[in-house]
């Protein structure tokens, strides 16, 4: 059963996480993007737990190591990769020894989360940013990691990458573009349709909320990490950005209350386009569609989108959903709603 996130955030306060950089470090839109070396077959990525611990932990680094062996690479892992602190994967200073371990380790090429589930905000304070700029890398996850992704990004300019973690299931289409946009120095380009066939239906229902085409820099993860990120140093910046969001297992009053709060905190108003994924499990926890009073997602969201102007859709394949394409953030991109196609404009790597 899918666990909300929002039992862990509840109480938990926003300041906590804005201590501690110093002001120059603060815009990161005034750094100069920075395109990590790309990986070639061959390389050493290394494997972090930066946000909860694993469950039966020996039985997934082998599925993890062998996951990244088998799509060519070797694997170095974590010093503290089997710590424990309660729901997290050991003490804050564990976690962030980890990630500058691997940024500083000449022999590892890029940097995969095992998992998600709590806790990489809490890191954020910590981090020395200059020596992340300093050592760029790729590294990539999703869900919980969405803290890293925003963070790492806003601070130093690294391009950053949201997209499988080390146990996710590599379908032919995500390993397709973890290679292309991890491996190759061209720009993607447009990103395919994930494949889909169910009972006579034979394609994603993507939807076009509001039609048109929209070019801007790529922002955006997790719906809930986003909203964590308010009123922070690490606040995620949507000037003229093209904004993905993706969620599991919350309510649409869950999906109503964030939305709201990236409104109140004009986080829309001077969006370039947003598009959303799936959201197969953002519904009532009782779902009785006949007699439900809910609202469903598709209210909500043109409810809190109404009035807007820019390209919208919802149904393309991110997230937690076995296809998934590598999105790089901070590089630029082109929504076309209408077509429900997202397209990579720029080289992620270098």
């Amino acid at each position: 059963m899918e666990l909300s996130r929002r039992k862990f955030l509840q109480g938990l306060p926003l300041s906590a996480l804005a201590l501690t950089i110093a002001p120059n470090k603060l815009a990161a839109d005034k750094h100069q993007i920075i395109l990590p070396p790309r990986l070639n077959l061959g390389d050493t990525i290394g494997l972090i737990t930066p946000a909860s611990a694993l469950f039966e932990p020996h039985q997934t680094l082998i599925e993890a190591k062998e996951k990244m062996k088998n799509l060519g690479f070797d694997v170095k892992l974590g010093n503290n990769i089997l710590a424990r602190n309660g729901y997290l994967a050991g003490t804050d200073a564990e976690r962030v020894s980890d990630i500058h371990q691997m940024f500083t380790d000449d022999t590892v090429k890029g940097i995969i989360a095992v998992r998600g589930g709590y806790g990489s905000g809490r890191l954020l304070k910590d981090l020395d940013y200059e020596l992340i700029s300093d050592n760029p890398k790729i590294i990539m996850g999703y869900s919980d990691i969405t803290s890293l992704l925003l963070g790492i990004n806003k601070m130093t300019g690294l391009v950053t990458f949201h997209g499988p973690v080390a146990i996710s299931t590599f379908t032919d289409y995500t390993k397709k573009y973890f290679y292309q946009i991890l491996t190759q120095t061209q720009p993607a380009g447009m990103i395919d349709d994930a494949p889909f066939s169910e009972n006579l239906q034979t394609s994603n229902r993507i939807w076009a909320i509001n039609g048109g085409k929209a070019r801007g820099k790529l922002t955006g993860g997790n719906l809930t990490l986003i909203c964590a990120t308010l009123g922070t140093p690490y606040e995620i910046d949507t000037n003229d950005k093209i904004l993905f969001i993706e969620e599991v297992g919350e309510e649409p009053y869950d999906l109503d209350r964030y939305l709201t709060q990236l409104k109140f905190a004009g986080k829309f108003d001077k969006c370039a386009g947003i598009f959303f994924d799936r959201m197969a499990k953002v519904r009532p926890a009782a779902l009785n569609p006949s007699f439900d009073s809910s609202l469903s997602k598709e209210d909500v969201i043109l409810d809190r989108l109404a009035g807007y102007d820019f390209p919208v859709c919802l149904g393309i394949s991110i997230g937690h959903v076995a296809d998934k394409p590598v999105l790089p953030l901070g590089v630029l991109a082109e929504l076309d709603a209408d077509a429900g196609k997202i397209s990579i404009l720029e080289s992620a790597v270098s």
